[in-house]
């Protein structure tokens, strides 16, 4: 703080103007320490505030996990309690009576076990795992050949989902689910991800042996939630992977192991039969091994449509050949159809590998551009690899 002697003030030297002016800067200075101390009050009392509303937060009683019953006429609630009887409740004011559903999970007051909130659903990390929350980037130009395959994939599937209103004003059903049999490699999960970016659905991919588990239950609850799943993220997609591994034939004897993957499939086909297909969700699978697949699955009314992903021809080939091969550098004079001629029996993934395996074969001659004979000794090296895989299992034999 500034101080002025008396000598000073009875100065006739001191000019009154400049003191008139410290007075007023001293003022000033004073007026923005009162408003920094004020606004820093401001945020000590809001902080203070919230610590205490934290602090009584967690001083609450523990509340009690509960399911929903049953609603009774009379405004009370039947539920069963996370200790396992079951109870007869009243609810806060705070809840929508008419918007509990039975089956729904609540939280209960410790001692009067009345209803304080709804709780979300919770679901397997599995089956929330399952869903693709980027936009497949494949799309239909992806895809060489297959043309007869996708028109009809586009015609079940995708026109459904972008367009149900032509199916309510027919007044027909579009089909419950899709099955794409086919070799491995041939393209059926690049079908599925090219539908799900051209409408815009949420891609829900799992492959099934991912639904057989351990212990005795867990695999029909998971296909439970997937269902449930796909039904609050609809429109979506859900797509089965190598459904084989859960959609075998049942067989009457057989271990634990096997009769828990009798109550997954069975509790498959009971959601396929309650699901009720218009327009916002669809039901794809995949399986290279459609001999295996159990009957039930097969008839009318859950997989309705079967759809054969054939070997590519000649024509696709050359198709599959420069989709892979648009980005690589190339001398000018590689036939690609030439190149075709010598691919008979390869699939699309087989093609794909080829393509990778030249540049490979490029790069370790520190060549900057993939010459001909770069694809002639991957072309022998896939050769090999496919007659030594058809020598252990003849997988061809199961299409034919």
């Amino acid at each position: 703080m500034v101080t002025v002697d008396d000598d000073a003030a009875v100065s006739p030297a001191v000019d009154t103007q400049d003191w008139h002016r410290w007075l007023m800067e001293e003022t000033e200075r004073f007026e923005s320490e009162k408003r920094q101390f004020e606004s820093e009050l401001s945020r000590l009392k809001r902080e203070n505030a919230h610590l205490k509303g934290e602090l009584a937060r967690l001083r609450a009683p523990p509340q009690v996990i509960g399911t929903v019953r049953d609603m009774l006429a009379d405004g009370r609630i039947s539920i069963k309690s996370s200790s396992g009887p079951d109870f007869v409740v009243h609810t806060s004011e705070n809840i929508d009576r008419e918007a509990l559903l039975a089956g729904d999970r609540v939280a209960l007051h410790r001692q009067t076990l009345a209803v304080l909130e709804v709780l979300p659903s919770v679901k397997d990390s599995l089956v929330m795992g399952a869903e693709v929350l980027e936009k497949p980037s494949e799309t239909y130009k992806d895809i060489g050949g297959l043309r007869k395959e996708l028109d009809e994939l586009r015609s079940t599937v995708e026109l459904p989902l972008l367009k149900p209103e032509l199916f309510d004003a027919v007044g027909v059903e579009p089909p419950k689910g899709i099955l794409l049999i086919g070799a491995p490699g041939t393209g059926k999960t690049l079908l599925a991800k090219a539908v799900a970016n051209a409408t815009d659905a949420s891609f829900i991919r799992l492959i099934g042996s991912e639904l057989v588990q351990k212990y005795i239950g867990e695999g029909a609850r998971l296909v439970r939630e997937l269902f449930q799943l796909a039904h609050e993220k609809s429109p979506s997609i859900i797509f089965i992977d190598e459904l084989d591994a859960v959609g075998a034939k049942r067989m009457d004897v057989g271990t634990t192991g096997d009769r828990e993957v009798q109550r997954t499939l069975m509790q498959l086909l009971g959601e396929l039969d309650g699901f009720t297909p218009r327009g916002d969700i669809a039901i794809m699978a995949a399986s290279n091994r459609p001999d295996i697949l159990d009957e039930a699955l097969l008839r009318p009314g859950r997989f309705d449509r079967v759809i054969r992903v054939p070997l590519p021809d000649s024509e696709a080939r050359l198709k599959i050949l420069k989709i892979h091969s648009h980005s690589m550098s190339l001398t000018r004079n590689l036939s690609l159809k030439k190149l075709v001629r010598k691919t008979e029996g390869m699939s699309g993934a087989d093609l794909r590998a080829l393509c990778v395996e030249a540049g490979m074969n490029a790069i370790q001659k520190e060549r900057d551009k993939v010459r001909a004979v770069d694809f002639q000794r991957a072309l022998k090296k896939m050769r090999n690899r496919l007659t030594e895989a058809d020598q252990k299992e003849p997988e061809q034999a199961l299409y034919s």
